[in-house]
């Protein structure tokens, strides 16, 4: 009996054929060609969001500053690119997520006094095709901006 099933095995010899292992490839190659441009997409997204939360965080600081103090303080940048500071006091330092960079710009035109500007910004090298977002107090928030600049009057 098992000099039988041995024979039989020997004679059906399994595996794939050339065409098989090319639907196989080329169903992986589709795969991957849809998977791809998605996942940089989502890269691209999560890079924004640390941008607008780190804006976010910002303003949140300088809203707290103003409780206590009645005005609002230019920040200033520090810490390294891998971790990068901001502190809009001695003792409130605001940790940015990694490559972020962020700008507090005060009001100077009269219809600016008593409001501030944010831009957060993230290295070119790190994450191409990202853009800069600006926080402005009294202009709603958070807005996405063309530029690394606050608007004039800031």
């Amino acid at each position: 009996m098992l000099a039988r099933i041995r024979k039989a095995m020997d004679e059906n010899e399994e595996g794939f054929t050339l065409i098989e292992l090319l639907v196989v490839i080329i169903i992986i190659g589709i795969l991957a060609a849809i998977a791809i441009p998605v996942f940089l997409n989502q890269r691209k997204k999560a890079v924004d969001s640390s941008m607008k939360s780190d804006a976010r965080t910002i303003a949140n600081e300088e809203e707290t500053y103003f409780t206590d103090q009645q005005k609002y303080v230019a920040a200033t940048s520090g810490g390294t690119a891998q971790a990068p500071t901001i502190t809009i006091t001695p003792g409130q330092v605001v940790s940015l997520s990694t490559g972020n960079t962020a700008v507090v710009t005060l009001g100077t035109a009269a219809a600016n006094l008593g409001a501030y500007c944010i831009v957060t910004d993230r290295a070119a090298t790190m994450q191409p095709g990202t853009q800069a977002w600006v926080y402005i107090s009294n202009k709603g928030g958070l807005q996405p901006s063309g530029t690394v600049a606050c608007p004039a009057g800031f």
